[in-house]
């Protein structure tokens, strides 16, 4: 076995950490989960790209999870889309659990609409909207029983990368980072071409107003801070990642929400940050109105690889477009890409998997 890295993944921040993260894991079988959850936040018009129409995205995870388990959504019609039809990036992420045959897990941290899969259920409730100070309840017992998950789950595994599906949940990660003290403004990625990021610091100024909580106060309480300002999937993945990565590698995958994810898991167990790196996309690493790598580097000594998928020669505009800004990550896409390459040492690359993505492209939306 080799471990040189793939050349479609690239090691973007603290190379030689992230070497000895792909030391660990290449050639292994990953084992895939994925964190769902609703917000409200989700609804507040001009926040997110994951729906036709914000009431919409409360049946986004559900179907993200059975397009993965079936090739085909059964709650909706169709597969998640933008409002311009562009289609969910879990068509990236079921293209590469297909490829390299990764198990899929699904975790519920608190939804609307319950996906027609297995899941581990944490028995969370959905997320308010963070403008009300008051966003998620139970937060601490969510990530207790995640922590749980996390534990049964690295008994049967060789690595974890754990994605998300939660529309809004760009949102709610700047909420968290904020109230956690770290210097998210103008970091932030979105789903959408023009980032709202004013949008965003007014939605979360009005959260911290709301709360009722000091903000020195809220720097110090992980669970205090999610529970005002946050989202269930954020406290479940953290919980999951530390419950796994007390004994096995554990891959964040998705962009600047696995940065808040990661926030969470310095603030309950620092002790487990040496076994974590995060996956993303390219297109976030060069997205010019976030910032990701900056926001991870004030959080702790974290390697980010990236997927090097490039869609710029697909003949189809919903993959296409993905190359002008659009959706960017989501579900996991970039760190299943990267952990189906490194499971195949290569075998799998932005090529053929390219080719897997664009016949689920066409099966599942140019022909409806």
């Amino acid at each position: 076995m080799s471990n040189k890295i793939p050349e479609n993944i690239k090691l973007c921040h603290e190379e030689d950490l992230g070497q000895e993260f792909v030391n660990r894991v290449i050639g292994k079988t990953a084992t895939y989960v994925c964190v769902i959850g609703n917000t409200e936040t989700a609804k507040i018009p001009g926040v997110s790209a994951a729906g036709a129409n914000p009431e919409i995205t409360d049946t986004t995870p559900a179907a993200d999870m059975e397009l993965l388990h079936y090739g085909r959504c059964k709650c909706i019609d169709g597969v998640p889309v933008t409002p311009t039809g562009v289609p969910t990036p879990g068509i990236i992420t079921m293209s590469a659990v297909k490829m390299s045959k990764m198990p899929i897990f699904v975790l519920n941290a608190g939804t609307r609409v319950k996906p027609h899969v297995p899941y581990f259920e944490l028995d969370g409730s959905p997320g308010e909207d963070i403008r009300t100070g008051k966003a998620v309840k139970n937060a601490e017992r969510t990530f207790d029983r995640a922590v749980l998950a996390g534990k049964a789950l690295a008994k049967i595994s060789n690595y974890l990368v754990i994605g998300e599906s939660i529309a809004g949940g760009t949102t709610t990660a700047y909420g968290v980072l904020t109230a956690l003290g770290y210097d998210a403004k103008g970091k932030i990625a979105s789903s959408m071409i023009e980032n709202p990021s004013s949008l965003k610091e007014t939605i979360v100024q009005e959260g911290l107003r709301n709360c009722g909580i000091s903000e020195s106060i809220l720097k110090k309480d992980p669970m205090m801070a999610v529970e005002a300002l946050g989202d269930p999937m954020i406290v479940a993945a953290a919980g999951l990642a530390v419950g796994a990565a007390e004994s096995i590698p554990v891959l964040l995958a998705g962009g600047t929400q696995m940065a808040a994810v990661l926030s969470v898991i310095k603030g309950m167990d620092d002790s487990v940050l040496d076994n974590i790196a995060l996956g993303t996309t390219r297109w976030i690493i060069e997205d010019p109105s976030s910032d990701l790598l900056n926001l991870v580097s004030q959080i702790a000594k974290v390697p980010v690889l990236a997927a090097d998928l490039n869609f710029s020669t697909s003949k189809y505009d919903g993959l296409n477009i993905y190359e002008k800004g659009l959706v960017k990550e989501g579900v996991g896409a970039g760190g299943s890409s990267i952990a189906a390459m490194l499971m195949s040492e290569g075998k799998i690359n932005s090529r053929n998997l390219l080719d897997e993505i664009e016949k689920n492209y066409v099966r599942l939306v140019s022909r409806r």
